[in-house]
């Protein structure tokens, strides 16, 4: 597949990364609306009911802060998968959402995890270490964003602030770096110039024909000399002079 193809935008790429935050908003609201509190719903670690919250707890937030401060990365880091990595995103997304849950759930203190920040490591840590593993100049680039971006993030996975989950910080960063690793992706074929190509003649470039054996720029070529051309004129009479 040509570059172009592969990365080509298209409408749909936008509608994961939407629902995903717009649920997240809508469960918030409905707490609000009916002063319900849901916090139930997240990992709560080692213990059978808590098991449902690797599903649910993504979609919950504990204050108005907390989902905003959740929405853009969200936002973001999942819509570049869906860009860049549009083959296995769904993929990634998946498995990256269940292996974070579980190992939240295995490594977590005794209370209820929830937000969606250990998606959001899973993500920027995938996007990041796929882009240095695959080598490929355009992942490599987006994989520098991240770390613009991001790179402060990282602090985060460990305890270091009171009242945040950094296990779940610590699991997404890790099932990133994993799936990173054992995702296989096809890349996009690069478009090779002329002189990249094994057929290449240097004497037949018409740019390089500007150059001097010294590497000199020569601006005007020496035009070649024009082919001899002969004129034969052939004299037929008409019919009246025949006659």
């Amino acid at each position: 597949m040509q570059e172009e193809n592969y990365f080509k935008f298209s409408i749909e790429q936008l509608l994961p990364p939407f629902l995903m935050v717009f649920s997240a908003w809508v469960v918030f609201w409905v707490e609000i609306k009916w002063g319900v509190n849901l916090n139930f719903l997240g990992v709560y670690p080692r213990t059978l009911e808590g098991l449902g919250g690797i599903f649910c707890s993504p979609f919950i937030h504990g204050s108005v802060e907390h989902l905003f401060n959740n929405s853009l990365p969200l936002f973001i880091l999942s819509l570049a998968l869906f860009y860049f990595y549009k083959e296995k995103a769904w993929h990634v997304l998946f498995i990256g959402w269940l292996v974070t849950g579980i190992l939240t759930w295995l490594l977590g203190r005794p209370s209820y995890h929830i937000g969606a920040s250990g998606l959001i490591y899973m993500l920027a840590s995938f996007i990041f270490f796929k882009g240095v593993f695959q080598k490929y100049y355009r992942l490599v680039a987006l994989s520098l964003t991240v770390v613009f971006i991001y790179g402060s993030m990282l602090w985060y996975i460990f305890p270091v602030e009171e009242g945040i989950s950094w296990e779940g910080h610590l699991s997404g960063f890790l099932s990133g770096l994993v799936l990173a690793k054992l995702v296989t992706m096809r890349l996009p074929e690069k478009k090779k110039y002329d002189w990249e190509k094994e057929d290449y003649n240097e004497e037949e470039d018409e740019f390089l024909q500007h150059f001097d054996a010294d590497g000199n720029f020569i601006e005007k070529l020496p035009e070649e000399p024009l082919s001899e051309i002969s004129i034969n004129y052939e004299y037929k009479p008409n019919k009246k002079e025949a006659d």
